[in-house]
């Protein structure tokens, strides 16, 4: 038979064919005088089998193994495989559809920052409205951030302490109220002098689970040490870079914040 027939007898393309045969799975026939190729039985056995091996979702890697006398794999061992690989991507899907469930149930809209943990976006929903804020909008771009590249029990302890800073009303109002003092310095130097009251607002608003660690100094003259706005982290590295981002009077007043907010902890 010709390959066009191999392939419709199989139920498979003549280019699949021509890829088995690239890929040593399916022996080539040899070629009559007249130059074309005639499949017998045999070739049509051998397709047929690597068809139910793909379909049972094994490589062709696998497929060769199964195939060959000479692999040392006998089909029981590779399905044996197969199925523990299966389970464990069962196990995967099962989790993040568990995620996505419980995203979706998440009271309010999803932030426009997601996909974020349901913690978070229940945070940033109990935020209300900042999109008319460029420093809260900045902050919570951090706080996605953070969240996804932190350790687990760091993660546990970054949402606990932004619980803690912002979970009533009056807190929500004092980190807008901060946000919206740092958005007048967006062109401020840091000796301008709003820039203390700013401070000040701020350092109300950040749990001591957010302070810096001993030690840690904020310069906005080199951009090193971390922190943001209200409801940020802090002793991650990478965040020196944004907090190098700011304008000089905000990186001033979060300096500032995080001075008081540390000497009221000392105390």
């Amino acid at each position: 038979m010709r390959i066009g027939e191999l392939a419709d007898a199989v139920g498979v393309t003549t280019r699949t064919v021509r890829h088995y045969h690239h890929q040593g799975l399916l022996p080539e026939p040899e070629r009559l005088a007249n130059g074309y190729r005639t499949y017998t039985l045999r070739h049509v056995v051998v397709l047929a089998r690597i068809r139910r091996l793909t379909e049972l979702g094994l490589g062709l890697a696998e497929v060769r193994d199964v195939l060959a006398d000479e692999a040392g794999k006998d089909l029981a061992e590779v399905l044996e495989e197969l199925d523990v690989d299966l389970a464990r991507q069962e196990a995967a899907i099962r989790e993040r559809r568990a995620r996505l469930r419980a995203l979706l149930e998440t009271e309010g809209a999803l932030p426009p920052e997601g996909p974020v943990s349901a913690e978070l976006a229940e945070l940033f929903a109990g935020m209300g409205d900042v999109s008319g804020s460029p420093m809260a909008v900045r902050d919570r771009e951090m706080l996605a951030l953070l969240e996804s590249t932190v350790a687990p029990e760091e993660r546990e302890g970054l949402l606990a302490a932004l619980r803690d800073g912002l979970g009533s009303p009056e807190a929500v109002a004092r980190a807008h109220r901060a946000y919206a003092l740092l958005d007048e310095l967006a062109d401020a130097g840091a000796d301008d002098p709003r820039v203390a009251r700013a401070a000040r607002v701020l350092a109300g608003c950040l749990p001591e689970g957010l302070l810096p660690e001993e030690g840690v100094v904020l310069d906005p003259g080199s951009g090193s040490g971390s922190g943001s706005g209200p409801g940020s982290g802090s002793g991650s590295g990478f965040l020196g870079a944004l907090y190098a981002d700011f304008a000089p009077g905000q990186a001033e007043a979060i300096r500032q914040a995080m001075e008081i907010a540390s000497r009221g902890r000392r105390s």
